[in-house]
């Protein structure tokens, strides 16, 4: 299995844009539809009986979250997303897939404080899974409230959790946890696994790990593997 750094994706990702021409939009759309699959087999049989919290960040991993919360949808689940920040700070492709979504007829609420966090607190009690779009691999530094208080409430709520591309707080170099960190039933990760999911306390969070295909050029991964190979 390939395992690269965080450096390392975001010039896969990079180069898989300007150079091969494929936009950012699309490569959400694909990681997206991966996750909705694994979330759909999490869910079982009878999705229109099941009910799915998303929690989505600001950046492009809620964009990821907000493209699941819409195949859910489709599949006849019942969903209820949750943005945690103001969507005037949305990145571009998240805002689109937001817009998108509020159009599909999805509740969509905008978490800001500590007190409308109880709103999360009150969707998971009915859910049966909780995907976590909350934080990418580019987290620096401890997490903090409110973001650090949802992690806890969606750990403490005994639900299954399905992390799209890392647990939310994860360090994706080094396996350290920032503070506080989303312990994931399953992880859908994107592109290739992150070296961090192997080290410290990253098989501790990660759970059951899938590699998800989202249309990156299969030569940038064969190069980048060929060169850890013949690493020391």
């Amino acid at each position: 299995m390939l395992k690269v750094t965080v450096d390392q994706m975001r010039e896969i990702d990079r180069r898989t844009i300007e150079e091969y021409g494929i936009p950012s939009i699309v490569l959400m759309e694909n990681a997206g539809r991966q996750a909705s699959e694994a979330a759909k087999k999490m869910l079982g049989k009878d999705l229109a009986k099941k009910k799915a919290v998303i929690i989505c960040g600001k950046g492009k991993n809620g964009g990821d979250g907000f493209v699941v919360a819409r195949y859910l949808l489709n599949w006849g689940a019942n969903v209820h997303a949750f943005l945690l920040g103001d969507v005037s700070s949305l990145a571009e492709e998240t805002l689109i897939n937001f817009q998108i979504l509020k159009k599909c007829g999805i509740e969509i609420d905008e978490v800001k404080t500590l007190n409308e966090i109880k709103g999360i607190d009150n969707a998971l009690k009915s859910a049966e899974l909780v995907i976590d779009a909350i934080l990418g691999i580019g987290v620096r530094g401890e997490v903090k409230s409110p973001l650090k208080d949802v992690i806890e409430l969606v750990n403490s709520s005994g639900k299954q959790i399905l992390s799209i591309d890392i647990p939310s707080g994860l360090d994706g170099n080094t396996g350290d946890v920032l503070g506080v960190c989303v312990k994931a039933t399953a992880t859908v990760t994107m592109g290739a696994a992150k070296k961090g999911f192997f080290l410290k306390d990253g098989p501790r969070h990660v759970g059951e790990l899938t590699v998800a295909d989202i249309g990156i050029p299969s030569v940038l991964l064969k190069r980048l593997n060929d060169v850890s190979n013949k690493s020391p």
